[in-house]
């Protein structure tokens, strides 16, 4: 009886291993997400951990701030481009953090193109390694496309293009769907973009980004990683 009781107590044992360990894999397998609503932002600031950055500067930096916004997607605050700072036409202005670290997963943004006529609009950036090496998605208004590129040692390559006319002015969802070195892009829900890349499989920070006099406003910024 007592080996009986002895081999039942050691499978209930087993078989409650088993349990937490599922559990475990499971809670290690589910996304985490960070979401932006720049709304618990004082104005006139960024967010903790963000940092005001530009590939080929070629001058002052661009201003980045947080800003009241009465047509903002959620609440009344918004993070935006104010001020160009420069006449640099090749300057690529970010707004990123490296606080997180994204692999796989899906970045979105809301935006808003406000004014440019060198270049409007802008979009996300991801695998951030630093101001000249990261990945970006972005649509212009003034050229009615959707495009994504890799920045490689501060030079831009396109990987992906769609012509897609979208008003400037009102906001615009954008999302990127990275995994592995397959990649899908997204504006307002619809899938433009599709392929695959391997500049950079490292994890890297995340962010926004615009192009020369291209003033923009952006919220809801969310990154789901896997």
């Amino acid at each position: 009886m007592k080996k009986i009781e002895f081999k039942r107590r050691n499978i209930i044992m087993m078989i409650m291993a088993s349990v937490v360990s599922a559990a475990l894999c499971c809670t290690t397998l589910q996304a985490k997400e960070k979401v932006w609503h720049f709304d618990d932002i004082p104005t006139g600031k960024l967010p903790i951990g963000w940092k005001v950055d530009a590939t080929n500067p070629g001058g002052d930096l661009a201003s980045w701030q947080v800003v009241r916004d009465k047509s903002a997607p959620s609440s009344s605050q918004v993070l935006a481009l104010t001020s160009i700072n420069h006449n640099n036409a090749a300057a690529f202005n970010l707004c990123w953090t490296d606080s997180i670290s994204f692999l796989d997963g899906e970045i979105e943004v809301k935006f808003k193109a406000s004014t440019g006529s060198v270049d409007q609009g802008g979009g996300v950036i991801w695998r951030v390694l630093d101001a000249e090496n990261y990945y970006i998605a972005r649509f212009n208004p003034l050229e009615d496309n959707f495009r994504l590129y890799s920045v490689k040692n501060g030079t831009r390559r396109e990987l992906a293009g769609a012509s897609v006319s979208l008003p400037a002015g009102e906001w615009h969802t954008l999302k990127i769907v990275q995994k592995g070195d397959r990649y899908a892009g997204y504006l307002n829900g619809k899938k433009y973009l599709e392929g695959r890349d391997d500049t950079f499989l490292k994890r890297g920070g995340a962010g926004l980004w615009s192009k020369a006099d291209a003033v923009t406003s952006f919220d809801d910024f969310s990154v789901k990683t896997k």
